[in-house]
């Protein structure tokens, strides 16, 4: 069963949007550079106005473990994100507190030693991670059979169908359902995630 996983919620209201149309878990951007990017605090506010049945995933990217557990603990968070280029024992630090999951960005084929990396899940993301930028579905092959592959990068409502068919553990989308940078549209969330939910998986939001 496939969950799937959106990036870049900052409104309250889109979190309770995913929650209530069947949202495995939400995620927050917790990279200062980036234009989805909000302090912990805001997002803790939103962790608390959610229920219990819903995850909260941080994404960060080249932060140091213990900057990382400050933020995911005001924030309320459950599940820790790297996007950067963190070394392994960053990752080995962050597990003993938080699951953790690892984003590579593909510029070709991915490599098969990334299912190395210590991470309890593995995303594939687009050369520009939130840039709406995909790739060939061909570069997922080497690791198709990763038991935790979280495929990201491009993906929209109308593109979905093929990724699917591929039965990741999750998919991923960020621009693919905004109005505007951290701003969900309802009618591409939702198309989104009853894509999703319609091929008999279960949804994740993220972001």
């Amino acid at each position: 069963m496939v969950k799937a996983k959106i990036c870049g919620i900052t409104r309250l209201e889109d979190a309770l949007l995913a929650e209530r149309w069947g949202a495995w878990a939400v995620g927050f951007i917790l990279v200062p550079s980036s234009r989805r990017y909000r302090p912990p605090e805001h997002y803790a506010s939103i962790s608390r106005a959610l229920g219990p049945f819903i995850t909260r995933v941080g994404v960060f990217q080249d932060t140091p473990p213990e900057a990382v557990l400050e933020a995911m603990r005001t924030a309320r968070l459950q599940v820790a994100q790297l996007h950067g280029d963190e070394p392994p024992e960053w990752a080995e630090a962050l597990r003993a507190h938080f699951p953790l999951i690892k984003a590579f960005k593909l510029s070709g084929p991915a490599d098969p030693r990334l299912a190395d990396y210590p991470a309890d899940a593995l995303m594939l993301d687009g050369a520009s991670p939130g840039s709406g930028q995909g790739y060939p579905l061909e570069w997922l092959e080497p690791l198709r059979h990763h038991p935790r592959l979280i495929v990201a990068g491009g993906l929209t409502p109308e593109n979905l169908g093929p990724v699917l068919a591929l039965r990741p553990y999750a998919v991923d989308v960020s621009s693919g359902v905004e109005e505007a940078p951290g701003l969900k549209s309802p009618q591409k969330l939702r198309a989104f995630l009853q894509t999703v939910d319609n091929s008999g998986s279960i949804v994740e939001t993220c972001g």
